[in-house]
């Protein structure tokens, strides 16, 4: 397949109970457990070929307005053409260890790389009197709304709220496909997930001078974002209609079809270490060549703060809940190949942390902002 497959997700989120709306008290699974359909299991199966071959997909029947869409578009354009100056008001450094508010162009790290892109980082809205930020659990607390545009944080809410409503219903397909119950990762691992939300803006990218100097750094490729896999067990990505997204399949680099109203997900290293490599977490990039700013919506749905992620015993992984059911999706034992060290564009093994979640995404984020984490350190 030369571009990630397009999944219909609806039938998994018909009968989801509708989530709190209690903020307070974290992103709780809405997903039933009940018996499932034979639609959830066909979605289950065209899941598990997606996370097996590509690890990325393309999601439609999301439930997500696009109303809702088009207003995160157009507000964030409206922030991000305001002056430095102004964007600053809502500075990262000012939220200490929640790490939210906006970040400049080249201020974040990719593969140790600056990045040619600027941002807002949001996540689970918190009180300041909620015990995990009284106690300065990184990545835990308020957002940084700013005062102009003025809707920009309604819009963040409800996106957040929606979106993850979808991240609970890819897990329960995915539940499915491995043979676990559907709400397996509900019941443990997302019971309480850890929810981030970025909205980054790409600038359009500068060419050098026809008179430069080839030796100069200015003629070599302006990444967006450099070759990189995700930390978590799933990112859903809504973006404008610029493109600039690639993965890296079987060697080669595809571009991913920019579609604002369809969200591209792809899978992170910690439910590539769950599966024991039978679902990738896949290289990915983006460079914005369009000659215009560029728009993305990156939500990252994770296993709780405290939790610690093991890998699957082998039989949850071959053996099908109900054998009889002719619909149901089986794994065969040569589908699980783990890939080896080297292959990882990083040369690490996301199988071999043994801490916890938190633990392992505090030190995978200050590597992105290493200046913001030595203050906070200090």
């Amino acid at each position: 397949m030369d571009e990630p497959p397009l999944i219909d997700l609806s039938p998994l989120l018909d009968d989801q109970a509708l989530p709190t709306d209690d903020r307070t008290a974290g992103h709780r699974s809405p997903v039933r457990q009940g018996a499932t359909t034979t639609s959830q299991l066909r979605v289950a199966e065209a899941l598990d070929v997606a996370c097996r071959t590509q690890g990325f997909f393309r999601v439609t029947g999301h439930g997500i307005d696009p109303a809702l869409f088009a207003d995160l578009d157009r507000l964030a354009r409206r922030f991000f053409a305001q002056s430095d100056q102004t964007k600053a008001e809502i500075a990262m450094a000012m939220a200490g260890p929640a790490w939210r508010g906006w970040f400049p162009v080249g201020a974040e790290l990719t593969s140790g790389r600056p990045d040619h892109k600027e941002g807002i980082y949001f996540g689970t809205e918190l009180p300041n009197d909620d015990p995990r930020v009284r106690a300065g659990t990184p990545l835990h607390g308020p957002n940084l709304f700013p005062d102009e545009p003025a809707g920009l944080g309604t819009a963040v809410l409800a996106y957040l709220d929606a979106a993850t409503r979808v991240g609970h219903a890819i897990m329960s397909g995915l539940a499915i496909a491995l043979g676990l119950p559907r709400g397996w990762f509900a019941d443990d691992l997302t019971a309480d997930p850890t929810v981030l939300f970025r909205i980054f803006h790409y600038p359009p990218e500068v060419e050098a001078p026809e008179d430069a100097p080839h030796h100069t750094t200015s003629r070599a490729p302006t990444w967006g974002v450099a070759e990189h896999t995700d930390y978590g067990l799933l990112t859903l990505l809504a973006q404008d209609d610029r493109g600039g997204l690639e993965v890296r399949v079987d060697g080669r680099w595809l571009p991913v079809p920019a579609e604002p109203d369809v969200l591209v997900c792809n899978l992170g290293d910690m439910l590539e270490a769950l599966t024991a490599g039978r679902y990738r977490s896949t290289p990915h990039r983006v460079r914005n060549t369009s000659g215009a700013g560029r728009l993305s919506f990156p939500l990252f749905f994770d296993p709780g703060w405290d939790a610690r992620v093991r890998p699957l015993p082998l039989d949850s992984l071959t053996a099908p809940s109900d054998p009889s059911d002719p619909h149901r999706p089986t794994v065969s034992s040569d589908s699980v190949a783990t890939p080896s060290i080297q292959q990882r564009w990083d040369r690490t093994d996301p199988a071999a942390w043994t801490g916890t979640y938190g633990e392992y995404l505090t030190a995978k984020v200050s590597r992105v902002f290493p200046e913001l984490f030595a203050s906070l350190e200090g």
